[in-house]
């Protein structure tokens, strides 16, 4: 982080704050392909806030298909329709300022969702994976720099960066997920079949190119984290067929259904 890391926290949650969004319980990042999800979430009715990323201090438009680019929020809620990425060639400051206003504006709980190709063999194309842990390969951290203030670890324990407790209720909603461990490197290319084996070897169930960064940086803000993965694809070399963002946004679209009764369960469960 940059020594202006915080002072960019503070200009976003104030801007956030000044279009309505106030002390939000959950905060939810949707990924690739999910970002319709918000209107089944949290329809119109719902004094539901739409702000555009553009309109927020620092946050700047999203660049890639499947990602409205707008932050919608109730009283309790605050739902980020699409995300930025490293391989946008953006900074990590850049990439993690949402989570982090998110954090700033009060959030407990963190639920992130991502597009991920599948490594174990177990996994099809639309599943539902809850991630168990990760494996961060992207080279870079995000809180490489000064200290946040505003966060409440210099060094953040990772024993449980994905909230056990939050995986277990989930799956009393949905006795059929899966679990595993997402592995996150930089992209934009997808990865050769080579790199998908030794991902394997590893340790990896799912493969992506987003998630980590924001875990990184909520947790080390103390909020509790449930991370979802759909499985758009299974990974290179593992099908015969070659991969396509397009097949990833379609997929995602694909299991609206299941992702909204889940989450919906999560967020009747999580807002008291």
């Amino acid at each position: 982080m940059q020594r202006d890391f915080q002072e960019r926290v503070r200009a976003a949650a104030a801007s956030a704050r000044s279009h309505g969004a106030d002390s939000p319980k959950v905060g939810l990042i949707l990924g690739s392909g999910l970002s319709d999800l918000v209107d089944h979430l949290l329809p119109a009715e719902t004094r539901r806030l739409a702000i555009p990323y553009g309109e927020i201090d620092g946050f700047g438009a999203t660049s890639v298909a499947g990602h409205r680019g707008t932050l919608y929020v109730t009283p309790d809620v605050a739902v980020m329709a699409g995300r930025s990425h490293f391989y946008e060639g953006k900074p990590i400051d850049d990439v993690v300022l949402p989570a982090a206003t998110l954090c700033a504006l009060g959030i407990k709980t963190l639920i992130v969702t991502n597009a991920a190709g599948g490594i174990n063999p177990d996994f099809r194309a639309g599943d539902l994976v809850l991630i168990r842990d990760h494996i961060n390969l992207m080279g870079t951290n995000p809180l490489i720099g000064p200290k946040d203030p505003g966060s409440v670890a210099r060094f953040p324990d990772m024993t449980e960066a994905y909230s056990a407790a939050l995986r277990a209720t989930a799956l009393g909603l949905d006795a059929e997920l899966k679990e595993g461990v997402y592995v996150a490197l930089t992209g934009p290319t997808y990865e050769t079949p080579a790199e998908i084996r030794m991902l394997g070897a590893i340790g990896g169930d799912l493969v992506g190119m987003s998630t980590v960064p924001e875990v990184i940086v909520a947790r080390s803000y103390g909020v509790e984290v449930l991370g979802i993965s759909t499985v758009t694809n299974l990974a290179a070399g593992m099908s015969g067929k070659t991969l396509d963002h397009s097949e990833v946004v379609e997929v995602g679209r694909s299991i609206q259904g299941r992702m909204t009764a889940l989450v919906s369960g999560l967020l009747d469960r999580l807002i008291v």
